[in-house]
């Protein structure tokens, strides 16, 4: 069963990065098929609604996992979850965007993530002591 919930996860993993992938390189078709549809034919509000999910859904894994006594494993979920303020900065710089917008927000964001997580795995269980 071990090795089933691993593979399991793996899949799953790979899966939601490709769907990633491929709405970076091709987001309007992907919007059609994520089931919204994007500019020109709409104003393309919907993604602000995926991008709040993805956000609460970030926000409710850091608490699961903290809530559990997971601390180290919430230090390296705040690792992988760093790369969202990051890709939100090189998009807010690809489109154009205020540079003190993408370094200040989300580049100061990630960097604040990250340095949290460094804190998480840095601690030393009671065994350790």
């Amino acid at each position: 069963m071990k090795r089933l919930a691993t593979v399991l996860a793996v899949l799953g993993g790979l899966f939601i990065i490709y769907i990633g992938v491929i709405f970076l390189v091709n987001p309007v078709e992907s919007a059609a098929a994520f089931g919204v549809t994007s500019w020109p034919t709409h104003d393309g509000t919907a993604f602000l609604a995926v991008k709040a999910v993805r956000d609460i859904a970030s926000g409710l894994v850091i608490f699961a996992l903290l809530f559990t006594g997971h601390r180290r494993a919430l230090g390296w979920a705040l690792l992988a979850l760093a790369f969202v303020p990051s890709g939100d900065m090189v998009i807010v710089l690809n489109d154009g965007g205020s540079i003190a917008m993408a370094l200040g927000v989300h580049g100061l964001t990630a960097l604040a993530v990250v340095a949290n997580a460094v804190l998480l795995l840095r601690e030393r269980t009671s065994k350790e002591n």
